[in-house]
């Protein structure tokens, strides 16, 4: 970035940032990238987030940042009006006219080494890591230790029980919580980690052995298909808890900068927002004849 006494540009974040996670890295069906705001115009305070949504710009309009890194794209189907009469056009004019540039990092810095998942991964403490599925060679992202996921150890070994206790310790707490599908005595040892969705990979973490995945997103008939053909366990947390940990990555790249501040947003931008778990049976009201 910039190291005259100026504030860094708009310019100068996005160099920075691509430096990092280069668009070329993204899916192909992945729109990344700088969404709106001035090349040259300041770059003061920034604020990253996973979801670019009215609770996440109001807090960026109250903070007075200059600029939004998000990790879910804004607009990542194409559209035919911005008009505010839509939440999308809304959030749009309220940025252009609070002077505020988007950037999105999405694909490209889950594929990065360090990538989102490497910070899941740090959560556990996983060590000896390894990318879950590795890009297509060829692609741009394909080669050193970059790809999708990550499989590591963990320190010591748990029950999937007590995993499942420890992932709910251990990740940004939503209302969703923890779920796990499997024995839940099965001892782990070796975890696959995937941030956002992830069912896509059951097939990958299969192959590759482990005795866990955790990730986001899973649904019922891919992952009863899993487990009824012995694959890993599998451990369900909310989508924005497991790609939560990545914001502090990516703010202490963007603290390198001279004149810039980072703000992390720890708004739950979950859907998700009541949870109740069944009672235990011993719990239930007794059957009452009429």
């Amino acid at each position: 970035m910039s190291t005259s006494r100026s504030a860094p540009t708009v310019t100068d974040v996005v160099a920075e940032l691509e430096r990092r996670y280069p668009p070329a890295w993204a899916e192909e069906w992945d729109r990344v990238g700088l969404v709106l705001g001035e090349p040259a115009a300041p770059v003061r305070r920034v604020l990253c987030v996973v979801d670019v949504v009215p609770e996440t710009v109001a807090e960026a309009l109250d903070a007075e940042v200059d600029m939004i890194v998000a990790h879910h794209p804004l607009l990542l189907r194409g559209v035919s009006s911005v008009a505010p009469t839509t939440v999308k056009g809304r959030i749009i004019h309220q940025l252009i006219r609070a002077g505020i540039a988007l950037y999105a990092a999405h694909t490209n810095a889950d594929v990065a080494a360090p990538g989102v998942s490497d910070a899941l991964a740090a959560r556990f403490g996983l060590t000896g890591l390894r990318p879950l599925q590795r890009p297509a060679p060829g692609s741009a992202a394909h080669g050193d230790d970059r790809g999708f996921g990550r499989i590591g150890e963990l320190p010591e070994p748990m029950t999937l029980a007590e995993l499942t206790r420890h992932a709910a310790a251990v990740l940004p707490v939503t209302s969703w919580g923890v779920r796990a599908a499997g024995d839940p005595g099965r001892m782990v040892r070796t975890l696959a980690v995937s941030g956002g969705s992830g069912d896509s990979f059951l097939g990958a973490a299969t192959a590759a052995g482990v005795d866990a995945f955790l990730t986001s997103d899973l649904r019922h008939h891919p992952a009863g298909e899993h487990l009824a053909a012995d694959g890993p366990a599998l451990i369900d947390a909310a989508h924005w808890a497991t790609e939560r940990p990545w914001l502090d990555d990516l703010a202490a790249l963007l603290r390198a900068a001279p004149g810039v501040e980072t703000l992390v947003s720890d708004l739950d931008t979950d859907p998700w927002t009541v949870h109740a778990a069944a009672p235990a049976v011993d719990d239930k009201e007794p059957d009452r004849e009429g």
